[in-house]
């Protein structure tokens, strides 16, 4: 196995968060192991999807640690405390770790080749040629060869999410967060955005996926979690947790999502 295929082990332990007096994680520990494909599922509010922002540091931790191949993204350790890193220290580390919202997040003023391309060019991990090439390379594999010069208000919400997958995928990452891909999609285009994730799945990054497509999740996840009130309530392959979960509360929600 080469170095690069054990790249994106995901070590959260004891994580809490809160905000003011709403505590929205409660001692979350998960390992995640390089190459796997998990999903975060739960209702609404459950914290999915903080859950998911705190392992690229989007959003800060009270207590517990995140790690990515044992470091830290938005933290040094100094003795036994975590001291927060400047945000230029922040943003290289960030780079590992790709991320795909809700909402594309696309830069209107830019083509869907150009929006691809701005991050590896700014960084300098690429000249403007090689940045290009890789892009349209990118635009390919998500099947949008023939609309690199399209600006997002061009494209559908299925295609702006393909650019924004694309897009993430620019740096290499070696960890890829999505954040419920599809629930800003009309119920026409999830399928074309669920097939694109389908191809990336197993293909040696590792995958954390915010979904409530529970059939999509059952098909490609490795693992299966299942988060309420921000505590991890189930966890396990999805053939069990899925289908024949040991908690109440797990059944509850799939008997009401399904």
């Amino acid at each position: 196995m080469t170095a690069s295929a054990r790249a994106g082990l995901v070590e959260i332990t004891g994580l809490h968060k809160s905000y003011g007096e709403h505590e929205v994680l409660h001692d979350i520990t998960l390992r995640v192991e390089p190459g796997q494909v998990v999903a975060l599922l739960g209702p609404s509010g459950s914290g999915k999807s903080t859950l998911l922002r705190a392992i690229n540091h989007l959003e800060t931790i009270d207590q517990g640690s995140v790690t990515i191949d044992g470091a830290h993204i938005g933290y040094e350790r100094r003795g036994d405390k975590l001291h927060e890193l400047p945000e230029k220290k922040v943003l290289e580390r960030r780079t590992r770790v790709g991320m795909v919202f809700q909402n594309f997040n696309l830069f209107p003023h830019l083509t869907a080749l150009e929006n691809i391309i701005e991050a590896p060019i700014a960084l300098k991990r690429a000249k403007r040629a090689a940045a290009i090439a890789r892009g349209r390379e990118l635009l390919e594999r998500v099947g949008l060869a023939d609309r690199a010069g399209h600006y997002p208000r061009q494209l559908s919400g299925g295609q702006q999410q393909r650019v924004a997958i694309a897009r993430a995928l620019a740096l290499d990452p070696d960890v890829l967060l999505f954040d419920e891909p599809t629930s800003a999609l009309d119920p026409e285009l999830v399928g074309e955005v669920l097939r694109t994730i389908r191809s990336l799945a197993h293909g040696g990054t590792t995958l954390i996926i915010v979904t409530h497509e529970i059939g999509f999740a059952a098909e490609v996840s490795d693992h299966a979690v299942f988060l309420d009130g921000g505590r991890i309530i189930e966890q396990g392959p999805p053939s069990r947790v899925l289908r024949t979960p040991e908690q109440t509360r797990t059944q509850e929600f799939l008997d009401w999502v399904i």
